[in-house]
């Protein structure tokens, strides 16, 4: 693993690029210093971006957070999220898994994330009893972000039998500098209870398909780059890409700048990253 200051070694050395959104390009608030120009950069050079991100929102969505930003169009050429492949295999339905699963859902989220479900045909329900299955986006801050609180909801979920989808299978993330529980940790407590849990988002490899398609250049001359081992930098090793491992997000305060602690996790993750920056910056 290269240790490197900035990307801008790595531009030329790639033909497309990966990008994830929070922790890397952003904080969920505001963009981190060096990311816009980096994405410049990268455009200048004459290469391609695709911005994949865990958000449990369609991908239209995420582009109009990025442009309240400050972040035009201009820096990316397309978005894919897991709240979109969410949907579009809720419109597909084109497994067992998914064709079995009924048309009334209960929604664990904010209200935010709804917009994931409009249009599709399906019915909200209220209740676990009245549900057929589940579209799991997180926590609602509104209500409460401690996992804890969602122990009753789930425990009622698992006694209906009730199958769920997780939306963004992050764990964590920082959020304007305070880190909070994400989907993923509550679809890991729902498969803790025994329940069914199906995932969409890093670090599975089929959400990296359309984003290699968008691209369009061999994975071999791709660059991931992303802040969360357990998502994207196993999810590059899934999808055949190199990655790019930024430490300025959700691992910074553990690592912080010991190379041979960011070497021993990488390793005992079973992961290789090629390089590894402390921000996305020049």
């Amino acid at each position: 693993m290269r240790f490197l200051d900035g990307f801008a070694p790595l531009i030329g050395a790639y033909d497309g690029f990966i990008v994830d959104l929070w922790g890397v390009i952003h904080d969920g608030v505001t963009p981190y210093p060096g990311s816009k120009e980096t994405l410049e950069a990268i455009s200048a050079a004459g290469k391609t971006v695709v911005l994949l991100s865990n958000a449990p929102r369609p991908s239209y969505s995420a582009q109009l957070a990025l442009r309240a930003m400050g972040l035009g169009d201009e820096l990316y050429t397309g978005i894919m999220t897991s709240g979109e492949a969410t949907r579009q295999a809720l419109i597909r339905r084109d497994d067992a898994w998914f064709a079995a699963l009924g048309r009334k859902v209960l929604h664990i989220g904010p209200e935010r994330d709804r917009v994931t479900l409009d249009g599709l045909d399906v019915e909200l329900v209220a209740e676990p009893h009245q549900a057929e299955f589940i579209v799991n986006t997180g926590p609602d801050e509104t209500l409460s972000v401690e996992l804890v609180a969602y122990e009753a909801l789930l425990q009622a979920c698992r006694s209906a039998g009730l199958p769920m989808i997780c939306a963004n299978p992050d764990l964590e993330v920082i959020r304007g500098g305070q880190r909070v529980i994400c989907a993923g940790a509550l679809a890991q407590r729902y498969e803790e209870l025994g329940g069914d849990v199906r995932n969409f988002g890093k670090p599975d490899a089929a959400i990296y398909r359309p984003v290699l398609e968008m691209l369009g250049v061999p994975a071999s001359r791709v660059l991931a780059v992303g802040d969360a081992l357990r998502t994207d930098i196993a999810g590059a090793k899934a999808a055949g890409v190199d990655a790019c491992w930024v430490l300025g997000g959700i691992h910074g305060a553990e690592l912080g700048h010991d190379e041979a602690r960011i070497e021993a996790a990488a390793a005992s993750a079973g992961l290789s990253p090629v390089a590894c920056v402390p921000a996305f910056r020049l």
